[in-house]
């Protein structure tokens, strides 16, 4: 298993860690608790030593599950991480009862890695109204926290300021190849390295979409240059090439998907340059497969008729360039209001006025439209 140092902390942690988000389930949704224990198993036997969990995960049961699991090795074995979830944080109290309900939920005294989860500016500005800085920091006094970070959700100047404002141990931020310029973009894989604040990467295989290519011979590039290499392995190689990422979080949910990371990271090769061109190369192709070139700037809301337009095209180009049709399907019902759906447009035009990119929208939002019909069935 490959290790990376922690300058900074003195510690050291395997490359590859356990997300705990993404456990097997049963018909109801359930955790099925005997084949995420096998999991837990194979991967800290081999030599997996950071487990990350978090209080919603599974509505509330990732954590016990996570440490039910752990709670059968010595616990100065492995490292823990959880987060606060600041959405639910409305004064020191509440994070407090949260805390107190994690440490109840895991079986632990502490908590290694404690992180404020999915920080973005409106959270970051709870988190200092709050003083929770300073809550946290009576916590690790007390011995029940040991490193504190947070984990990251917006855009680069946020991602700034929240790592130049205080002294992090750490921080965990989304990053893999078709990502690499969205939220804190590879500048901020840059000023965390300037920092010596190590990183934690979460979403190295994008949710999973990076482990299944789609058609069109896009996969067949990673093959013809390594014809034993999973689609993923090279998504998480990518992302553990950087010498300042500690660790690569993957959320397993089959044992075959531990078997196939174990064997990217139990003898770990980064990149040569070789093969980032063909990572290039591929992520080039996918993103050719885009239907229209939004940038999500939002220069055309408010719509009058409230349809979400940046909102939509997000969705139908993801469609496009990953073929996911299960995951269009999900996006579309399940996340988008129909209050806010394409099949809401008046037509009016006043989109288009506004749009840096010139994109046809009104003809745009009616081929997506019928498109996500067709997926939906409605």
């Amino acid at each position: 298993m490959e290790y990376r140092k922690m300058e900074n902390l003195g510690i050291s942690t395997s490359l590859l860690g356990f997300g705990c988000m993404r456990f097997p389930t049963n018909a109801d949704g359930s955790i099925n608790e005997a084949e995420a224990l096998a999991m837990i198993d194979r991967a800290y036997h081999a030599g997996v030593t950071y487990f990350d969990t978090a209080y919603p995960y599974h509505e509330g049961r990732s954590e016990v599950v996570t440490g039910k699991a752990l709670a059968r090795y010595p616990r100065d074995s492995y490292y823990l991480a959880t987060k606060l979830p600041i959405w639910n944080v409305r004064t020191i109290a509440d994070a407090e009862r949260i805390f107190q309900e994690q440490l109840d939920r895991l079986q632990k005294d502490y908590v290694d890695f404690y992180l404020m989860h999915a920080l973005n500016g409106k959270s970051w500005e709870t988190v200092k109204d709050l003083d929770i800085l300073a809550f946290c920091e009576k916590l690790r006094a007390a011995g029940k926290i040991k490193y504190l970070g947070f984990s990251f959700h917006d855009d680069y100047e946020v991602f700034e300021e929240i790592l130049t404002s205080y002294k992090w141990d750490f921080c965990q931020i989304q990053l893999n190849y078709m990502d690499k310029d969205t939220q804190a973009t590879l500048n901020g894989v840059e000023l965390a390295k300037k920092l010596g604040i190590p990183m934690v990467i979460m979403e190295p295989v994008k949710g999973g979409l990076l482990a299944k290519l789609p058609s069109e011979g896009i996969e067949e590039l990673f093959r013809k240059a390594r014809p034993e290499a999973s689609a993923s392995s090279w998504a998480l190689r990518y992302v553990g090439s950087f010498d300042n990422v500690k660790v690569v979080l993957s959320g397993m949910s089959t044992m075959e998907q531990v078997e196939d990371n174990l064997s990217t990271f139990e003898c770990f090769e980064p990149l040569s340059d070789t093969e980032r061109a063909v990572i290039e190369k591929v992520a080039d192709t996918l993103h050719s497969r885009v239907q229209n070139g939004c940038t999500g700037c939002r220069y055309c809301m408010p719509c009058p008729a409230g349809v979400d337009i940046p909102r939509c095209f997000r969705i139908w180009n993801q469609y496009h360039i990953y073929e996911n049709e299960d995951e269009a399907r999900w996006s579309w019902t399940k996340e988008m209001e129909d209050a806010k759906k394409a099949s809401n447009c008046v037509r009016c035009g006043k989109c288009e006025q506004a749009c840096p990119q010139h994109i046809a929208i009104r003809e745009d939002l009616a081929r997506l439209q019928k498109e996500m019909d067709d997926i939906t069935g409605q």
